[in-house]
């Protein structure tokens, strides 16, 4: 090997191993907050003392696990999530997409802008922040309320919040309107992504704007609309903390209370860690097969698979 080749080798190499200490950090940080905390996870096999800490709590197996089924209450529970789950599958899968497709084909860019931008920005807000608009829009004493009686619609306060009346159908709602323009976000991406000249050549066979987004668009998304759809049921059992947390009430606890929940109440107002990091370790143990079987069906159908 010559000289010149060697120096060209060690320069290389000097540079491999800037790139490689730039991941450092960030590697670092991944360790502390992502893989150091699941020595947690024996909590789910101890009778877990927090005065005693991990390695000296009693270690009861598996009887967490059995245990979760016997809970009274840990039936409703998996059916609140199941419901939820899935009227978010659908609707999050379907709505994102076609809100897309019908935002792609306005043409004044004005109005265009605004309505991207008006439906992404409740995505940056807090569910705090969207209670409190909820209780100043809904609570008994609420805009709605008080209109609704100025206007003799009503005698006595509607009770949106304070009921069990409902539930689920008013969190999709929610939800729904929260993260409607971030969803549509990545399906806009692939369509400014599609060939203006497959719709040019339409146009000039004759083809309409419906024939336009039912023969080019929508074929066009469907790759990333299955690689979502396969993200979304992965991630079916992953309901979210923050929602239900900031709405649960005395009156609507039966039907709103999903795992996420159920694991925070258990957890810290129930202080039963075992149980908690039992249930929290099942639900990701099923998202695990979930992204398994989703990956295989896709490799099967498509020829392509996500990991």
């Amino acid at each position: 090997m010559s000289q010149a080749a060697t120096k060209k080798k060690k320069r290389l190499g000097r540079e491999e191993l800037t790139l490689n200490l730039m991941i450092l950090p960030g590697l670092i940080i991944l360790i502390i907050f992502v893989f150091a905390p699941l020595v947690g996870s024996l909590m789910a096999f101890e009778n877990y003392v927090p005065a005693k800490g991990l390695l000296k709590s009693k270690w009861v197996g598996l009887s967490n696990f059995e245990f979760i089924f016997s809970l009274p209450d840990s039936k409703q529970v998996f059916m609140n999530t199941l419901i939820i789950a899935f009227s978010k599958l659908v609707v999050n899968i379907f709505v994102p997409v076609t809100f897309a497709i019908l935002l792609n084909e306005i043409k004044c860019k004005k109005f265009k802008t605004f309505v991207q931008t008006f439906t992404t920005l409740p995505n940056f807000i807090s569910w705090v922040l969207v209670y409190s608009v909820a209780f100043a829009l809904f609570s008994s004493t609420g805009m709605v309320n008080s209109l609704l009686e100025n206007l003799g619609v009503i005698t006595e306060p509607l009770k949106f919040l304070d009921s069990d009346s409902h539930t689920y159908l008013w969190m999709l709602l929610w939800n729904t309107w929260k993260g409607l323009g971030w969803g549509a976000i990545i399906y806009l991406a692939s369509i400014a992504g599609i060939d203006q000249e497959l719709y040019e050549a339409a146009s000039i066979d004759g083809a309409n704007r419906f024939q336009l987004m039912k023969n080019i668009t929508l074929p066009a998304l469907l790759p990333t609309f299955f690689i979502m759809l396969m993200l979304a049921i992965s991630n079916f059992l992953n309901n979210g903390l923050d929602q239900y947390f900031v709405f649960q009430n005395s009156f609507n606890k039966e039907h709103i209370q999903v795992l996420d929940l159920y694991v925070y109440n258990i957890g810290m107002t129930g202080s039963s860690y075992s149980l908690a990091t039992a249930i929290s370790m099942l639900k990701s143990i099923i998202s695990v097969a979930l992204l398994s079987v989703c990956n295989f069906v896709s490799k099967k159908t498509r020829g392509e698979s996500m990991i």
